[in-house]
């Protein structure tokens, strides 16, 4: 075919006859296929053919392009070129929701199809393509959202669990309940409305970074006593802190408990604060006097010898414990829940035979190998190493050191040379 005819072919402004396009679709030249493939003015059948094109890129811009048929969709959703199914995922997840018409038209349920099938895509970029485009579209499939929120991937899930208006409460607490993934819940504490039920699932998980976010959105409903119990929580959890003192409509009670612990800034912001009645600030502010008073009258050498003090009392019931052969997982699993990290820090110690500075400057350095470390040798669980990243580290999701396998995240080599590393060796 000479260039010449080509180049007329494909002006802008001239429609193809349909002997004309069936002539290109069977071109020699892929990228002339490839051309033709991205009209708009194209049979229904010319385009399904080209979708069957050998050539990728063929293959592309009829996934890209918005007339084709429902059933070049439906057959390009399981493509194997990954690079196809993306663009369909990105047409589709515009298309679907624009969709009007009965229940059962059939132009509606053959995107739908091709949109499920995405859905299940193993490739996660082509799920995440879904989730980023449909996750603020209230007519939106509903089963295709609750996919995307339940995935294994926290980049497909968190837009949808973010924002997506079709999910319910009922849908989010099924969520909640059911193991979710890690981020999961932190990426529901984000929606712009968190319901006093879903509030209420949310403070009484374990996720220490996912209530740090519910606390610090002023537009999600917390009960007065649903802030309180995490109020009595929150004393050793350091990122509760200031969005508990920050939050808006604090009642007397949960005031006074904060001023009991908070650091001195968030001492003076809750005495600061305008939003108490006269009563309950005159009752903060005779807390906030009494901390501040005692933090003057006790010097740096009074704190640390009541450190020292501590400690001792935690290694001695640790050592005897361990000499009634009651120190196991189970004791220290209890304590870490109950917020005792003296204890934990001196049955870490035991139990690894290590001497209690060496557990104590993996704490305090955060260091998530250091705490894997002294785990391993103490001869505990893979769960329990990672609640003390959590628990006793403070650490973020986003620096935890995750298992893959049940195994633990770093060889014994790793480990082995943590614990030398910790000693000072």
């Amino acid at each position: 075919m000479a260039l010449g005819f080509l180049k007329r072919l494909f002006q802008r402004d001239r429609p193809l006859t349909y002997e004309e396009s069936r002539e290109l679709a069977a071109h020699k030249d892929a990228a002339v296929r490839a051309q033709l493939a991205a009209r708009g003015d194209l049979r229904p059948e010319v385009l399904y053919y080209l979708a069957q094109d050998p050539v990728a890129e063929v293959r592309r811009r009829v996934a890209a392009n918005s007339a084709s048929p429902p059933q070049a969709n439906i057959k390009l959703a399981t493509d194997k070129d990954e690079a196809v199914r993306c663009d369909l995922a990105g047409k589709i997840a515009r298309l679907a929701p624009g969709l009007s018409g009965r229940e059962h038209d059939r132009l509606r349920q053959s995107t739908y199809q091709a949109l499920e099938l995405l859905a299940q895509d193993q490739i996660p970029k082509i799920r995440q393509i879904l989730a980023e485009t449909l996750k603020d579209v209230a007519n939106a499939p509903p089963e295709v959202i609750r996919r995307l929120a339940r995935d294994a991937e926290i980049a497909v899930a968190a837009p949808v669990l973010q924002y997506s208006p079709v999910l319910s409460d009922d849908d989010l607490l099924d969520i909640i309940r059911g193991s979710p993934i890690p981020g999961a819940l932190s990426a529901i504490s984000q929606r712009r409305v968190v319901t006093f039920s879903v509030a209420d699932a949310i403070a009484s998980s374990d996720d220490i970074d996912a209530i740090a976010v519910l606390l610090g959105n002023p537009s999600a409903q917390i009960r007065e006593e649903t802030l309180d119990r995490l109020v009595d929580r929150a004393a050793d959890i350091e990122a509760w802190h200031a969005p508990l003192a920050e939050r808006p409509r604090l009642s007397a009670k949960t005031a006074q408990k904060l001023a009991r612990f908070v650091a001195t800034s968030l001492l003076e912001a809750l005495a600061k604060r305008n939003d108490l009645d006269p009563e309950a600030a005159r009752a903060v502010a005779v807390v906030v006097r009494k901390r501040l008073d005692e933090m003057a009258a006790v010097g740096p050498a009074k704190a640390e010898a009541k450190r020292a003090a501590d400690e001792a009392a935690a290694l001695a019931r640790a050592r005897n414990l361990r000499a009634a052969g009651q120190l196991d997982e189970t004791t220290i699993d209890t304590a870490l829940a109950g917020g005792d990290h003296a204890f934990v820090v001196a049955g870490l110690a035991v139990l690894a035979g290590l001497p209690v500075p060496v557990v104590r400057k993996a704490v305090e350095t955060q260091s998530a190998k250091g705490i894997i470390a002294v785990a391993w040798k103490a001869g505990l669980s893979v769960p329990l190493a990672s609640q003390l990243q959590g628990k006793l580290l403070h650490l973020t999701s986003g620096r935890l050191i995750r298992a893959a396998g049940g195994d633990f995240p770093l060889t014994r080599e790793e480990m082995a040379w943590q614990i030398d590393f910790l000693q000072g060796r």
